[in-house]
């Protein structure tokens, strides 16, 4: 059984860092079933409620670990929500919520659905695993597993492609300056044709006159 300071509680819940949501929620009492106005504020994996906004001590306090976020579709009162926890495969406590429209139901759920340390930790596997993915992709032409010494020669790997990508634009480059040379060159040819077509042709310019000789 884990042990919690009461007065560390406190001090957390009053923290002047920002909570992950705070607002006004619906909570049926475990005793007395009749829905509650709370005021609740997230703070990591822990939903605090009090009676009152400000109010300094709060009334509890859930622990939001081993439990599920679900739909309380029986529920027609509010945007209803519960926290469903489960113990040894077994279904145990569970906390109905109630929220003031769909949207607030909507970002509710979805904080206190991401908020228990055992979804952090899955995460946290997750993205070991693509990471490990990611560098596992450029060594496994290698095989061996042990460690290697870096190469003498560091490459980036978001490099990689860049340099085909150059050759490429040199070839590019090349056929292009080949075209227009090409293009000259009958440029050029046809224009001595059309001189030598002429040849007869003789055109002056004296004083104010123009003389075409044909």
């Amino acid at each position: 059984m884990m042990k919690i300071n009461e007065k560390t509680l406190v001090n957390y819940a009053n923290g002047k860092q920002m909570p992950d949501m705070e607002g006004w929620l619906w909570k049926r009492g475990e005793v007395n079933r009749a829905f509650q106005r709370r005021w609740c504020i997230l703070r990591g994996n822990l939903l605090f409620y009090a009676e009152k906004k400000g109010d300094r001590e709060p009334l509890g306090v859930i622990i939001l670990e081993g439990c599920t976020v679900e739909l309380a579709e029986e529920e027609t009162e509010h945007y209803a929500f519960k926290l469903v926890f489960h113990t040894e495969g077994r279904t145990g406590r569970t906390y109905v919520l109630g929220a003031s429209s769909q949207i607030e139901l909507e970002k509710w759920m979805k904080l206190l659905a991401c908020a228990s340390y055992d979804f952090m930790k899955l995460m946290v596997v997750e993205l070991q695993h693509k990471i490990s993915e990611i560098e596992g992709h450029g060594s496994s032409e290698g095989g061996s597993g042990e460690p290697r010494p870096p190469p003498r020669t560091k490459n980036n790997p978001f490099n990689v492609g860049k340099e085909k990508e150059r050759r490429g634009w040199y070839e590019w480059h090349q056929n292009i300056g080949e075209q227009i040379e090409k293009d000259r060159d009958d440029w050029m040819q046809r224009r001595s044709q059309q001189t030598t077509e002429t040849s007869g042709e003789k055109i002056e310019m004296s004083g104010d006159n123009l003389l075409i000789v044909l």
